[in-house]
């Protein structure tokens, strides 16, 4: 139990000086709130954490959760993504390698890569133009290779391809 407790022990206090430095009180329902989201490695809306919270108390509320995401992005330990859905998602981000995302626009599958080669023709491009980048996001949308699968047997098939909509792409937690 003691190893329990030392877990997230720097996230826990760089979100506690976060909060002491804005004025704000150290509440349980943010530690929950934190701990819920430091333990979960999927990209979460504010309506995915705010479920999660919900099985460990129905007392929070979603202003709640949202809010605490706020300040953890604010305290730099967590990221907001957009996936091409209209939702915000949030990602763990202290000390954390930089990645990009391949989502999937038919089953909403997301997969983070790194290419250094990609890096480096950004920074190249930016060199070019006379540009210096803050933060820069990639996404690059399509088909994984499951629903490719799936395209491929319905046109053999004569079936009529599925139609593809962002706003349809879904997560289960």
């Amino acid at each position: 139990m003691a190893v329990e407790k030392k877990e997230f022990q720097t996230e826990k206090q760089v979100f506690s000086e976060h909060i002491q430095n804005s004025g704000l009180r150290h509440t349980v329902q943010r530690d929950l709130i934190l701990e819920i989201f430091l333990r979960t490695e999927e990209h979460l809306s504010s309506e995915d954490l705010y479920w999660l919270v919900q099985k460990k108390d129905s007392n929070v509320g979603h202003t709640t959760v949202y809010r605490t995401l706020k300040l953890l992005t604010e305290a730099g330990l967590a990221r907001e993504v957009r996936f091409g859905d209209g939702k915000t998602y949030y990602e763990h981000h202290y000390n954390r390698e930089h990645h990009d995302h391949m989502i999937c626009t038919e089953c909403g599958k997301v997969v983070e890569f790194f290419s250094p080669e990609i890096e480096e023709l950004q920074v190249a491009m930016a060199e070019k133009y006379g540009f210096r980048p803050t933060h820069h996001s990639l996404r690059i949308l399509g088909l994984c290779e499951e629903c490719q699968k799936i395209d491929a047997r319905a046109s053999a098939s004569g079936a009529q391809p599925r139609v593809r909509v962002m706003s349809g792409i879904s997560k289960q937690i």
